[in-house]
């Protein structure tokens, strides 16, 4: 598939600008350059634990 055509698909289904579109710079992934974005179950995800924020939180000062 050209960039060209990619762009094109790109904006029809999104519905943007096809300038916006090669603004964003979409392109096609290589399934063998594993680098190239991380996976999403390879990120750690962000959790706030609330009762351990309370537990801090909580403490009485000497004063």
């Amino acid at each position: 598939m050209i960039q060209q055509a990619l762009d094109r698909l790109v904006a029809s289904a999104t519905g943007d600008d096809l300038r916006e579109v090669r603004r964003l710079g979409f392109q096609l992934a290589d399934p063998d350059q594993v680098d190239y974005d991380p996976e999403p179950l390879s990120i750690q995800p962000h959790a706030i634990d609330w009762d351990e924020v309370d537990r801090h939180r909580n403490i009485r000062s000497c004063n």
